[in-house]
C-alpha cells in the first residue's frame, strides 16, 4: 500500500490565512516589513519615490566640482575662477570637509590628501579667531587633537606610516578602503542578511498564536544563536551570487533556495550548507507554483507605484510575507509526511499547533505560583503618589510601603509578559529546543514596565541631552570637518533630546505595555515636540533656524519630516524598551547622597547655561546659518542646509 499523498493548500487558501493572520497581527506585521523596506530587503514604491524626491531637491542645491583632473587645466567653474580658487573658496566656506581627504586616499592620492587636510587646519584655525573664542583651535593639545580630528591629519598620518612602512603609496589607501570595507559587510552580515531571518520568525509565530510579543524581534539574540544564523545567510548568499553569474542558473536556484530564511527560523542550529539543501529538496516540483505566486502579486504592485507605496507599505507587502509564510508551512508538511531527507529537523512543533495545558503548566510552574501570591498585594499609594505612579510612571519616596508596591508591580509585570504564553495565546519559549533565557536573573531584571525615581529621570534626561549633543557633533565632524556646538545653548548638552526621552518615559506610560501603540505615539509626541520647539525658537530669536527639513519629502513647513519621526519611532522604541531601563538599573545601583549630589551640580549647570543663553544664545556658522553646498564623493551630492539641520 502506497503512501498518501499530501494535498497542499491551494494559492487561494493560503492567501486567505494570510489575510486573517495580517487582520489579526497587523501593527506589528506592518511594521516588521516597514523595516525589511528601510534595509533594503524589500523593494518598495514608496522608498523609490523618497529617494526620487530627495534626489530632485537636493540636485536643486548642488554645485559644480572640479576633479583632480581638472586641477590644472584653468577650466571655468559656476563660481567664475579656475578650479584650484573654486577649491580654496569650498575649503573657506567650509564646504570641503574629512570625506574629501579620505577620497583622495582611496583613489591612491595621499599627497592630495595631505595638503587638503593642511587647508582645512589652517581655514578652521582662521575661523576660529573670528567665531566664539570658546571654541579657540590655535594653541593647546586638546586644539591639536580636535583638528587632526576634522581636517583628516590622523587619518593622513595613519595612511603615510603604512605607505613608509612597505616603502609603496597603495598600502595606506588599500588598509583603508578595506576597513571601511569591513565596516560595511559587518553591518551586512550581522543585520541586513540576519534580518531576513527574524522577519520570518515573526511571520510563523503570528500564524497560530494571537499574541506577538515585541521581544521576539530579539529572538536569535536571547537563544544565542545571532552569529550563527548572519553566518549561515551568508553561506546562502554566496550560493545566489554564484549561481547568479550563470544568468538562467541564477533564476532558477533563486526559487530553489526561496526556503532558506524560514528553515533557520526554525531551526536556527542548521548550517547554510543544510539550509540550502534542504529548501532545494522542499522546493523540488514546486518553483512554477512559486513563481506564479510572486506573479499574482503584480497587481498590488502596479497599486503600490499609484499610491506612491504606501498600499505596499500598510498592506501588500505583510500580506505578500503571510502568504510566503504559508507556502513554506504548506511544503514543511508535505516534506515531513513524504519523509524527505533532512525535514526531521524542522522540529519546532509549536510553530505549527498548540501546546497541551499540562506542558504549559509543568514548564512555567513559577508563573502559576507568581500568580497565586498577587492575593495579598501591598496597598498602592495615595493621592499625588498614586497619581504620578499610575499615570506618569514615577516613583516618589523611599519608604517600606512604596518599596513593596514596586516590587509588586514589577512581579505583576513579569507575570504580565507570560501570561499570554500560560494562557497558550503566545509562543511558549521554553518549552521550544531553544530556552530563550526567560529564567535568567539578568532577564527577570531588565523588564520595561518599571517605575523611575525623580533622580533617575534627571540623570536620565541629562543622559539623552549629552548623547544627542555628541552624535550631532559627530556628524558634523565626519561630514563636514568641523567642530559646530551644536543647540541654543553653549554646554554639551540638547534639551530636546533628554526632554523628549523623559517624556516618552511619562506622557506614554500608559501605552507602554502596547508596543504598536507606543510607537505611533512616540512618533506623534517627537512630532509635536520638534514643531513647537522650532516654532518657538523662530519666534523668539527673530527667526533664526537651528534646524530645516525643507526638501525633505513631506516635511511639514520645514520643522518636522516623515523621515526623521520615522527615526525618532524607532529610536524611541529602543529608548522605552533598552536604554532606559539598562541605564536605570546602573542608576539603582549608586548611593543616595551620591546621586543626589550628581542631580543638585548637574542641574545648577544647566540653569546658568540657559539663564545665560537667553540673552547670548548660541549661534552662528553650522548652527543657525542653511547656506546650500554640496560635496562630491563618487557622483553622490547632498545638500549641506539639510546637514546643517538638527541631525538625527
Amino acid at each position: 500500500m502506497g503512501v498518501q499523498k499530501r494535498r497542499v493548500m491551494t494559492r487561494k487558501e493560503m492567501k486567505a490565512r494570510a489575510r486573517q493572520t495580517l487582520k489579526g497581527h497587523y501593527m506589528i506585521l506592518v511594521m516588521t516589513g516597514l523595516i525589511s523596506v528601510f534595509l533594503g530587503l524589500r523593494n518598495s514604491s514608496f522608498d523609490n519615490a523618497v529617494r526620487a524626491y530627495s534626489s530632485e531637491n537636493v540636485s536643486a542645491y548642488s554645485v559644480d566640482i572640479p576633479s583632480d583632473d581638472e586641477g590644472e587645466e584653468g577650466i571655468e567653474t559656476n563660481t567664475g575662477g579656475t578650479p584650484q580658487s573654486a577649491a580654496d573658496t569650498r575649503i573657506a566656506v567650509g564646504s570641503v570637509g574629512l570625506l574629501d581627504v579620505i577620497h583622495h586616499i582611496m583613489m591612491g592620492n595621499p599627497e592630495k590628501g595631505r595638503e587638503l587636510s593642511e587647508k582645512l587646519k589652517e581655514a578652521e584655525i582662521e575661523r576660529s579667531k573670528e567665531g566664539n573664542r570658546v571654541l579657540g583651535r590655535s594653541r593647546g593639545a586638546l586644539s591639536k587633537l580636535v583638528n587632526g580630528v576634522t581636517s583628516g591629519s590622523f587619518i593622513v598620518m595613519f595612511v603615510s606610516g603604512i605607505n613608509s612602512l612597505f616603502g609603496t603609496n597603495n598600502v595606506g589607501s588599500l588598509i583603508l578602503v578595506l576597513l571601511a570595507f569591513a565596516g560595511v559587510f559587518a553591518f551586512y552580515l550581522l543585520v541586513v542578511n540576519t534580518y531576513t531571518v527574524i522577519a520570518a520568525r515573526m511571520f510563523l509565530e503570528s500564524r497560530c498564536y494571537e499574541k506577538l510579543p515585541i521581544q521576539r524581534f530579539v529572538f536569535l539574540l536571547r537563544v544565542k544563536r545571532w552569529l550563527q544564523v548572519s553566518l549561515a545567510m551568508l553561506v546562502y548568499t554566496v550560493y545566489e551570487f554564484l549561481w547568479a553569474l550563470t544568468i538562467i542558473g541564477g533564476i532558477i536556484k533563486s526559487y530553489s533556495y526561496f526556503l532558506v530564511p524560514f528553515i533557520l527560523a526554525e531551526n536556527p542550529d542548521l548550517s547554510g550548507r543544510q539550509a540550502v539543501t534542504l529548501s532545494r529538496k522542499m522546493m523540488y516540483g514546486h518553483k512554477w507554483e512559486c513563481f506564479v505566486m510572486e506573479c499574482s502579486f503584480l497587481g498590488w504592485s502596479f497599486l503600490g507605484s499609484f499610491t506612491f507605496g504606501l498600499s505596499e507599505i500598510f498592506y501588500s507587502l505583510p500580506y505578500q510575507s503571510a502568504t510566503y509564510c504559508e507556502f513554506y508551512a504548506a511544503l514543511r508538511a508535505k516534506a515531513k509526511a513524504a519523509g524527505i531527507q533532512g525535514a526531521e529537523l524542522l522540529n519546532d512543533t509549536y510553530l505549527y499547533e498548540r501546546v497541551s495545558g499540562e506542558l504549559l503548566e509543568e514548564g512555567y510552574s513559577d508563573v502559576i505560583g507568581w500568580k497565586n501570591e498577587q492575593k495579598d498585594s501591598p496597598k498602592k499609594p495615595e493621592g499625588l503618589r498614586g497619581i504620578l505612579s499610575d499615570w506618569f510612571g514615577i516613583s516618589i519616596g523611599d519608604s517600606k510601603e512604596v518599596g513593596g508596591y514596586e516590587e509588586n508591580r514589577e512581579l505583576q509585570v513579569r507575570i504580565g509578559m507570560l501570561k499570554d504564553v500560560v494562557e497558550g495565546k503566545a509562543y511558549p519559549a521554553r518549552l521550544s529546543r531553544f530556552p530563550d533565557g526567560a529564567k535568567h536573573k539578568r532577564m527577570d531584571a531588565f523588564h520595561y514596565m518599571r517605575h523611575y525615581s525623580v533622580w533617575s529621570l534627571v540623570l536620565l534626561f541629562f543622559f539623552f541631552s549629552m548623547l544627542g549633543w555628541c552624535w550631532e557633533v559627530s556628524i558634523h565632524l565626519v561630514l563636514d570637518g568641523v567642530f559646530v556646538n551644536r543647540g541654543t545653548l553653549h554646554g554639551p548638552w540638547l534639551p530636546i533630546y533628554g526632554a523628549g526621552g523623559v517624556m516618552l518615559l511619562t506622557l506614554l506610560n500608559r501605552v507602554r505595555n502596547h508596543p504598536v501603540m507606543q510607537f505611533f505615539s512616540i512618533i506623534f509626541l517627537c512630532g509635536m515636540v520638534e514643531y513647537w520647539t522650532s516654532y518657538y525658537l523662530e519666534v523668539v530669536y527673530d527667526g533664526k533656524k537651528w534646524w530645516d527639513y525643507s526638501g525633505y519629502f513631506l516635511n511639514l513647513n520645514g520643522r518636522i519630516c516623515a523621515e526623521g519621526l520615522l527615526v525618532f519611532g524607532i529610536g524611541g522604541m529602543v529608548i522605552v524598551y533598552i536604554a532606559a531601563p539598562l541605564l536605570d538599573n546602573r542608576i539603582r545601583g549608586i548611593r543616595k547622597n551620591v546621586l543626589m549630589w550628581c542631580c543638585v551640580i548637574l542641574m545648577c549647570l544647566y540653569t546658568a547655561d540657559c539663564v545665560y543663553s537667553v540673552k547670548y544664545p548660541n549661534e552662528g556658522k553650522g548652527i543657525t546659518d542653511y547656506q546650500p553646498l554640496s560635496w562630491d564623493l563618487g557622483n553622490w551630492y547632498e545638500c549641506k542646509g539639510s546637514r546643517n539641520i538638527k541631525l538625527l
